[in-house]
């Protein structure tokens, strides 16, 4: 299925709240391909594969494909991924009409949390009023985005200590 992906993504330093009341995912991902974004991922029970291209418009908007695979693909494949694999619970968090998807990383990158809030239309995205415990927009330099922490980790040994 292909889609427009219109997402803001924020670095997060303190969850001003207590998350236990919001439904999650449990969702390990790994890459095989950075240019373009090759990603697979198992998501509770559910395995994908996902295509994305470059970001447009600040990163705000890119296209992406994704495709239900089996367990069994997930496996042979997650063998030839590149990089470290990501590991991070995914919190559902309503926000009027849109969700926030906050993630809490775990494994390598435990203590790193991230939010992104997709919309329908960049200028939907341009409008959002961030929340007041979102620390930093981190869209547009996408220096935290899941394939850069997954195929590079070398560039972030100190990516805790930055946001502690």
């Amino acid at each position: 299925m292909e889609n427009t992906e219109i997402e803001i993504k924020y670095l997060i330093k303190e969850i001003p709240f207590d998350l236990s009341i919001f439904k999650y995912h449990e969702i390990e991902q790994a890459y095989l391909c950075d240019s373009p974004t090759i990603r697979i991922r198992k998501s509770d029970n559910d395995y994908y594969m996902t295509y994305k291209t470059k970001g447009k418009d600040d990163n705000l908007a890119r296209t992406e494909y994704n495709l239900p695979i089996t367990k069994e693909s997930y496996l042979h494949l997650l063998d030839k991924a590149d990089g470290c694999v990501l590991t991070k619970r995914r919190y559902l968090i309503p926000d009027g009409k849109y969700t926030i998807e906050l993630d809490v990383f775990s494994g390598k990158y435990k203590g790193l949390i991230l939010a992104e809030v997709e919309f329908d239309t960049v200028k939907e995205a341009k409008a959002y009023k961030a929340k007041d415990w979102f620390y930093k927009d981190v869209t547009k330099s996408g220096e935290y985005s899941n394939s850069k922490l997954a195929l590079h980790e070398e560039l972030f040994k100190d990516i805790i200590e930055k946001i502690q």
